[in-house]
Order: C-alpha cells, then structure tokens, then sequence
C-alpha cells in the first residue's frame, strides 16, 4: 500500500461515515412531514417482510400529512398495522385506498430530546472519522517503519490526514446544525 493509496481509501471511508450519519439523520422525526420516516417499517408481504416502499406508494399529501397508496388491494390493513407497531408513535387513517399518515405536533420537550439525540449522532459520526484519521495514521507510520516512506512523508501526510479529517468534522458540525434548526422550527 502506498501513501496514495491510503488517502484514496481515507477520503472514501470518512465519505462513507458522512453518507451513513445522514441516513441516521432522516430517521430522526422533524415537525415536518417526510417519507424517509417510514424506511425502516417492514411489512409482512405473503410471508417476507419487505420495506414500505416496495409495497405502496409513498407521497406527501401535505406539510404534516404523508400519504401510503397500496398497490394491491389486501395490503392496506397490513401496511397499518405496521406503522402502529414500529416504534415511530404514527397513528395511520384509511381512507378508501388511501393510508393518510398525520404528524402529530411535537411538544418543546419532545424537540429538545431530538436535538440531544441529533447530537448524541453526530459525534458518533465524529468518532467514526477519527478512528478512520488514526488508522491511516498507524498505515502511514507502518510504511516509514518497513522504509517504504521517509519521515518527512510521514510528516506530510499527518498533516494532510488531519486536513481530511478536520473538513469531514466541520461538515458533520454543519449537518448537525441544519437538523437542529430543523427541529426547533416550530
């Protein structure tokens, strides 16, 4: 492995730990409405589970309200009781084909415990990025010790490492900011 190598892989890995922290951050429930909430609810599909968005068509019918057109008939009922039973506090209302899913109102209390738990991810994206930053760090110092690398490159490539890393933290910071004011708006 050379030096190039281990940037390339270092850029990608922290890219990866971004991507996976904003997949985290759509789970978490704004006053908005937003399709993305319901990715985790499976629904029982002829005996597999399968995502919501295999089964149904998903739309925003408004602000708060999130709309669930079934593609086969039968599925309405099951597509219910799986929004009921997963842990997002949805309470869905059919309407003919139609699932309306309305976002209730969320109390300052609920908002601030978000927030805390917007934060709580972000630093373990954080964490993620730095572990990532120290394995490069050993894979650079591995190669000055087998003499495949000077120091002088080591020193470089710290510094370019720590670069890499501080401009992956500050985007986690900004992305922790935009959903919290996300929350917060009322």
């Amino acid at each position: 492995m050379t030096l190039d190598d281990i940037k390339k892989n270092l850029d990608s890995k922290m890219d990866h730990s971004i991507e996976s922290f904003k997949t985290n951050l759509t789970k978490i429930r704004t006053g908005r409405a937003n399709p993305a909430l319901l990715d985790t609810v499976h629904v029982d599909y002829y005996g597999s589970m399968l995502p919501l968005s295999q089964v149904a068509n998903l739309t925003l019918l408004d602000a708060r309200t999130i709309g669930i057109q079934p593609w086969e008939k039968g599925m309405g009922a099951k597509i219910e009781k799986a929004i009921r039973e997963s842990d997002l506090g949805l309470n869905p209302a059919s309407m003919g084909d139609l699932i309306r899913v309305p976002m209730p109102m969320m109390t300052e209390e609920r908002r601030k415990e978000l927030t805390k738990l917007v934060r709580g991810e972000g630093e373990s994206a954080k964490v993620a990025i730095r572990n990532v930053r120290r394995d490069a760090n050993d894979a650079v110092k591995k190669l000055v010790k087998d003499k495949l690398a000077s120091e002088d490159d080591q020193k470089r490539s710290e510094a370019e490492i720590q670069k890499v890393t501080d401009r992956h933290i500050a985007e986690v910071d900004q992305l922790v900011a935009a959903k919290e004011t996300d929350i917060m708006a009322v």
